[in-house]
């Protein structure tokens, strides 16, 4: 085990001198933590050394910003199945570093996750690994191939959070209509990955003047859009839950911004790679650079950016999707697409905040309980008094630059290669356990 990775019996601790956010209360202020081995049993601005009862372990975090560990929603663990690309081990501290505390995993494993016995296999596995809490997404066809649904009924009580087909598109309008009127009996949510696969099958990157001047086949922004658009009559047409995974243009801002306000159930997330980067990043053919869906234009960018602020876009996630060093070092076309996301996740986020398009507050909003009510886990995206201590501790202004080979993940892909940033990890608890520590 990394010395940077330890587990500790919780006991009895008392984190003081912080820097409160909580998202569930929406309050941001200096107070203090009492946990009692895995549960929160006090908090508020009214604990300070001179409070704390006795027989609790005082930890004085200096002034430091303490919030609900991160929930990301969005991420691949590939175990079982590509254990040379990722582990749940491997993950989990990468994810204790990123000040992730609950993951959510997609089903595109080997087997797929579309039986019991798969949801059964990840939370044991996970359970015996001790670090991040990992839930899944059972898949919504067998074994992701797009015919023939699932047992959703069977996973969603097995504890699938909710469903999805992974990183393919669930291009058949029959099964997902069938898919949304299933999920509905139980409050269900699909997830789609939104890009109609007819316009996009072989494209590398953005369509437009740079792919053309690369020499690089192109997917128009258009793709995202018109299969957004699709789904959302289905959405409508059945009255089920839909949410849109990794939004990348300003069209889909838009059309998911008057679907809305026109009540219907719908949400969507994006990833820090498509608020803190454009399609410029692929210039040079840099394959860590290569994304599904692609990188946008400046445009789309900026629209990303402001369909966070004005809540359009309801949570960020990672999109981790680690890839080894064979699969990314080949020509632009052929490269796998994706890149890790744990360990900046948060930094990169807080850019938001930075840059003065969104409260602190805010952005640790959209990284905790808003996920965590999307795929309703309970206690997760809170510091109230009964929920599990699911911490991170953090410095929001200390400076330091991205270096993915000092990464904990066992891939290295990431377009934030050389970034110099602001924001950094001190502490991530799991109910009650110092699970990760700047520098043990």
């Amino acid at each position: 085990m990394n010395p940077a990775i330890r587990a500790k019996g919780a006991g009895k601790k008392a984190l003081i001198n912080a820097r409160l956010l909580d998202p569930a209360a929406q309050t941001d202020g200096p107070g203090g933590l009492l946990i009692e081995d895995d549960t929160i049993i006090k908090s508020g601005s009214g604990i300070t050394k001179d409070t704390v009862p006795e027989g609790f372990e005082i930890i004085d975090l200096g002034g430091a910003c303490l919030a609900p560990g991160l929930v990301d929603i969005r991420a691949q663990l590939r175990e079982p199945g590509f254990e040379h690309q990722e582990t749940i081990e491997t993950a989990g501290k990468s994810a204790a570093i990123g000040g992730v505390t609950t993951i959510i995993a997609l089903p595109n494993t080997d087997p797929v996750i579309d039986d019991v016995a798969g949801v059964e296999f990840i939370a044991r596995r996970a359970r015996k690994v001790g670090l991040a809490k990992v839930f899944v997404y059972g898949a919504v066809s067998k074994g992701i191939e797009g015919k023939e649904i699932t047992e959703m009924g069977l996973l969603h009580q097995a504890g699938a959070v909710a469903f999805c087909d992974g990183v393919k598109t669930i291009a058949s309008a029959r099964l997902l209509r069938q898919a949304l009127s299933y999920s509905a009996f139980f409050d269900g949510m699909i997830v789609q990955h939104p890009e109609e696969p007819e316009l996009s099958t072989g494209a590398s990157m953005n369509s437009g003047e740079l792919a053309t001047r690369l020499g690089l086949s192109g997917v128009s922004p258009l793709a995202e859009v018109m299969q957004i658009e699709r789904d959302l009559r289905l959405a409508e047409m059945t009255g089920g839950r839909l949410h849109f995974a990794h939004i990348s243009t300003g069209e889909s801002v838009e059309v998911i911004r008057k679907a809305k306000k026109r009540g219907l159930k719908v949400t969507c997330d994006t990833a820090p790679f498509y608020f803190a980067l454009n399609e410029n990043s692929v210039s040079d053919y840099r394959t860590f650079a290569k994304l599904s869906p692609p990188l946008r234009s400046e445009d789309d960018r900026q629209a990303i950016v402001a369909g966070l602020a004005d809540g359009t876009i309801d949570a960020i996630a990672s999109d981790h999707n680690p890839q080894d060093a064979d699969s990314k070092r080949l020509p632009f076309a052929q490269a796998a697409a994706g890149a890790v996301g744990f360990e900046t996740l948060l930094p990169i986020s807080l850019e938001l905040y930075h840059n003065g398009h969104m409260s602190l507050l805010e952005v640790i909003t959209k990284l905790t309980r808003i996920p965590a009510e999307l795929v309703r886990i309970k206690g997760a995206g809170t510091l109230a008094e009964g929920t599990p201590a699911d911490l991170v501790v953090f410095d929001p202004d200390r400076p330091w630059k991205i270096d993915p080979y000092q990464f904990h993940s066992k891939s290295k892909n990431s377009p934030f290669d050389g970034r110099l940033t602001q924001g950094r990890v001190l502490r991530t608890l799991i109910d009650g356990r110092e699970i990760f520590k700047e520098g043990a």
